[in-house]
């Protein structure tokens, strides 16, 4: 997971200064709805609910935007709009490879696009299993380290069955099975512990060495698929150098 905490941080930087309100509110309104649809509406109980909806929130999303999403996941909604989670896998430049995370209500639409996107930026897009191979579905936290206790962190993932817990400059990391993700989500909930990003991620097993520019190439190829409404998370296997991050940093 080399600099992806990093890397995460500095896009939400950037993010906040020139993202479009209507694509992001697109791709807060689908984690909602997809959190309702899996964990029901009770943000009390459902821990990526609640969380989705502090996001929301955060980016100043309206009330009966985020009430009508919550609706619209839980069933009770009345559009029949229905979404489903999906995910494409492939290769991008210098043979990155890359696991395409997607919320659709229209799979045709959704594939062409991702398609048209990786075949413009010189990767291609992979039949089913041709690159989940090299990744492992996991739970994953993010905590802000400034003011939490390392060891109360470590000793919650310990005890509700993390494989790893670490600390990188200014983040704590928790990855873990995926049955895991509530018990974890419940215990730092309980000790007051607020993740600043919880969900499920496709973790990979190894990590490819690129140059400083291949990677920023790689990079910009993602930010640019990440530009469809559809698209909610990129996963790679790339390792993200502290050099590639200053230079990243550089660019703001």
């Amino acid at each position: 997971m080399s600099g992806h905490s990093k890397w995460a941080t500095i896009k939400r930087k950037k993010g906040a200064a020139d993202a479009k309100r209507g694509q992001v509110f697109t791709r807060l309104t689908r984690e909602i709805v997809m959190a309702a649809r899996e964990g029901g509406a009770e943000v009390d109980s459902n821990f990526r609910l609640r969380l989705a909806i502090e996001k929301a929130r955060a980016q100043n999303m309206p009330k009966e935007n985020i009430e009508r999403a919550v609706k619209r996941g839980s069933g009770e909604g009345k559009d029949g709009v229905v979404y489903e989670k999906v995910f494409y896998e492939g290769y991008g430049i210098h043979r990155v490879a890359m696991m395409i995370e997607c919320v659709t209500e229209n799979r045709n639409r959704t594939i062409a696009e991702v398609r048209h996107l990786l075949s413009r930026s010189g990767g291609n897009l992979g039949e089913a299993g041709s690159v989940g191979w090299q990744f492992k579905y996991m739970a994953y936290f993010s905590i802000p380290a400034a003011g939490v206790d390392f060891d109360k962190v470590f000793e919650i993932g310990l005890e509700n069955g993390a494989e790893d817990v670490t600390q990188e400059d200014e983040s704590i990391e928790i990855l873990a099975p995926v049955e895991s993700f509530k018990l974890i989500s419940d215990a730092l909930h309980a000790a007051k512990i607020t993740p600043e990003d919880a969900e499920l991620r496709m973790i990979p097993t190894t990590e490819i060495d690129l140059t400083v520019d291949q990677t920023l190439q790689v990079l910009r190829m993602i930010e640019t698929i990440e530009e469809l409404d559809d698209v909610q998370n990129i996963f790679h296997n790339m390792k993200i150098s502290e050099e590639t991050l200053a230079a990243l940093e550089s660019e703001e």
